[in-house]
């Protein structure tokens, strides 16, 4: 016996928090964006339901035995820091989900983590949250004569499906310096527009800085 349950009922509980803690560790891993993905953490989240599924079935319902678990864990310091709040979720699921199959709530743990990965998997692959405008901004030096304007107007509404001027200053006679916020019209058109702008005769220094998906200044 295992606390008060039978060693069968502890071994399917143990096995289930693990299946269930690694189906949560692989939609962190596929659902991560950004950078500086740890496989260290992923495999943490795999195993943090196993810990918490035998401290509860080491628990019970023996109060003198959570005490004791409590102080235990006041004596260890965890050192390592989430520097993103959505990693600190996908914990808690696993160790939630481990803490119900610890107690034998099954049903709990199964319907929790499919409920939680497919949230997880809808916010993270869609717009969800998401306030951004723009996803580039362009910068070139271009000549004031109103037929270069009129040619890098029209390439910029070919590629742009949205455009807001930043910053227009003078660089040197007839010569202009132009910034400009873009929302571009396909996915990996900023190779073509930064081709198409440097055709044009008076276009040149023409860049273009992509933003980060995942953040939002």
């Amino acid at each position: 016996m295992i606390g008060k349950v039978g060693l069968d009922v502890a071994l399917a509980s143990l096995l289930l928090a693990f299946a269930i803690s690694a189906t949560i560790a692989w939609v962190y891993a596929n659902t991560y964006q950004g950078i500086g993905y740890l496989r260290s953490f992923t495999q943490s989240i795999a195993l943090s339901g196993v810990v918490a599924a035998i401290a509860m079935l080491a628990i019970g319902d023996d109060i003198a035995r959570g005490l004791g678990m409590v102080g235990a864990l006041t004596l260890i310091r965890f050192r390592a820091t989430l520097k993103d709040p959505r990693d600190l979720m996908f914990v808690f699921a696993s160790l939630a989900c481990g803490v119900a199959c610890g107690v034998q709530a099954f049903a709990a743990a199964v319907g929790g983590v499919a409920v939680f990965g497919v949230a997880a998997m809808y916010v993270s692959w869609s717009s969800f949250g998401s306030k951004m405008r723009f996803d580039a901004v362009l910068r070139f030096r271009a000549s004031s004569e109103a037929r270069c304007e009129e040619s890098v107007r029209g390439v910029l509404d070919r590629h742009a499906r949205k455009l807001s001027l930043i910053d227009l200053r003078a660089a040197g006679e007839a010569v202009q310096e132009h910034a400009y916020h873009l929302k571009l019209a396909r996915a990996g058109g900023e190779t073509l527009l930064l081709r198409e702008l440097e055709r044009i005769p008076g276009v040149d220094e023409a860049t273009i800085v992509k933003q980060d998906a995942t953040l939002e200044l």
